[in-house]
């Protein structure tokens, strides 16, 4: 039986490991499908504290795993295929491959997953324009037009971000009217580098090894325009990676899992959580971090307890 299992290896549970290896917990960490999280598939990071010259997410994530290990940490490449949640008995995890493992304590540091629109060249073009996070990359874009698809709280935020630093911001939104708050509508509504693409979708990014346009195609008319811009934003949300643990702990109505008095514990005893699959606010890599430090103290107080 294991002490702690961190499953997810993004910067919440690497930083959870790293302080419950240096606590002699000896944690096992699932790296799952994507080691290192969605920061591997991120360029350059800029914003997270120590790289004034910014480093490569997979280096960061590269050095967080090697602070993990050296303190004792074990890291293992394999994927939860199920979890069985017990109340006063250990914790059953299920691994794809069929074998299993039991834990007298889990931190869940799956993290959240972009809504992305579907399309081949969205894929192809990650990291090469295309992006879903204005926060992480809108500094790469500094006077160059930028065209952001959504019409939610979420869009206009990422909207009202871009004019920071781009020429220009074109929302793209299937309706006529848009889904977000009154007060973020009226202030990306109004504000003078951002117009707006009503009734229409983004039906093809543009571009060989870089972003050079968007096509757009209006909904009612199905006319098609060309959009020249060097950058491409989802801005459609995030669902966060909590399917395993459906029906086991309490979560809100998106699915994120909910936080108890005020700490990193959930509605399980002995289950504590970290990163965007409990963020639906920050979502970024040093907020993750600072969640996976709590969700170590956490859990290593209520092992000793």
């Amino acid at each position: 039986m294991e002490n702690l299992v961190i499953i997810g290896s993004g910067p919440a549970g690497l930083t959870a490991a790293i302080y419950a290896a240096r606590a002699n917990l000896e944690p096992l960490l699932l790296a799952g499908a994507l080691p290192g999280g969605l920061l591997t598939q991120t360029s350059e990071v800029e914003n997270f504290p120590g790289f004034p010259d910014g480093i490569e997410g997979v280096d960061l994530m590269m050095r967080c795993q090697q602070q993990a290990e050296k303190f004792g940490a074990k890291v293992v490449y394999e994927t939860v295929e199920k979890v069985e949640l017990k109340k006063n008995h250990p914790h059953k995890i299920i691994f794809t491959s069929g074998e299993s493992i039991t834990a007298k304590a889990i931190i869940v540091a799956t993290g959240s997953s972009p809504r992305w629109l579907g399309l081949e060249s969205e894929q192809r073009l990650k990291n090469h324009g295309v992006s879903a996070c204005a926060t992480c990359d809108g500094a790469f874009f500094r006077d160059k037009p930028v065209v952001v698809a959504g019409g939610g709280d979420t869009a206009m935020e990422e909207a009202l971000f871009l004019t920071k630093f781009a020429s220009s911001v074109t929302v793209v939104h299937r309706r006529d009217t848009l889904r977000a708050s009154k007060i973020m509508a009226d202030r990306a509504v109004n504000h003078p580098k951002i117009t707006f693409a009503w009734n229409s979708v983004v039906d093809e990014i543009i571009g060989t090894e870089k972003v050079e346009a968007v096509r757009i195609k209006n909904v009612n008319t199905d006319e098609i325009t060309e959009l020249p811009c060097n950058g491409f934003f989802a801005a459609l949300g995030h669902d966060p990676n909590t399917g395993l643990f459906k029906g086991q702990i309490e979560m809100d109505k998106k699915g994120f899992i909910v936080l108890h008095d005020q700490s990193s514990k959930t509605s399980v005893e002995g289950v504590f959580v970290a990163g965007d699959c409990a963020d639906n606010v920050y979502r970024q890599a040093v907020s993750a971090a600072g969640m996976g430090c709590k969700a170590a103290i956490d859990a290593e107080r209520w092992l000793a307890e």
